[in-house]
């Protein structure tokens, strides 16, 4: 019986926040991680009333989501390199592309960039938090051949993602919206504040010099106002 070989984890980088951008290729892993921890919190505002007998946490946010997990590298010829990869440097060339795709600082976006884990039902959209490098073997001219390491991700999302995923039609909440074709201010704002006479405020805002001709495609922002129903 022919047997498949598992899936190996993988890294890819993006250099834009919507995940739309590949930079290079994807990073395959060595040897995939025995475990990986993902952590999520919820924060609470701490609320007790003087003289209660217990508190009554008020709801803040969800924190950032974390996966964390150890990656070993080997140059011994033990285990086979992934494809692009190989042993002619030890370790040393896998770890700088992983530095590179997840680490240095992009040019074009002045920051790091946003990656993707993948691997099995992980699917994991986010930024590098940290990351340690543990050399433990090495060749008579120090050439290292095995390296463990440490590594915890971020979990990104956009601020556009973020609006359309939660859905909220609170007027009181901010709102990031994508034109479509057909729409107007006012009746935008009509969705979302009840009232279509906002526009101007809106306007304002966005720095809409022509807010009677909205472009599809172009991105609103429809901030908490005051007084809307």
């Amino acid at each position: 019986m022919t047997s498949t070989a598992p899936a190996k984890l993988t890294i890819t980088a993006y250099s834009d926040p919507g995940f739309t951008s590949k930079v290079g290729e994807p990073f395959t892993v060595w040897m995939n991680p025995t475990s990986y921890t993902h952590n999520t919190q919820v924060g609470y505002n701490d609320r007790q009333a003087q003289g209660s007998s217990g508190p009554s946490p008020e709801f803040n946010r969800v924190s950032a989501e974390t996966v964390s997990f150890e990656l070993l590298f080997d140059a011994t010829g033990v285990v086979p390199v992934p494809s692009g990869q190989s042993y002619s440097n030890g370790v040393s060339d896998a770890i700088s592309q992983l530095i590179t795709l997840t680490v240095t600082l992009n040019g074009d976006i002045h920051s790091p960039n946003y990656l993707i884990l993948s691997w099995a039902q992980l699917q994991f959209q986010c930024v590098l938090e940290s990351m340690s490098i543990n050399y433990t073997l090495f060749r008579p001219d120090g050439t290292p051949l095995r390296a463990k390491v440490q590594t915890s991700f971020q979990s990104y999302t956009s601020e556009t993602q973020l609006a359309n995923e939660e859905g909220k039609n609170s007027p009181d909440m901010t709102h990031i919206v994508i034109v479509n074709g057909g729409d107007t201010l006012p009746l935008l704002c009509y969705q979302i504040y009840g009232d279509s006479s906002y526009y101007w405020r809106v306007a304002a805002v966005n720095n809409l010099i022509d807010f009677r001709n909205l472009q599809p495609g172009t991105q609103l922002l429809f901030p908490p106002l005051s007084g809307s129903a």
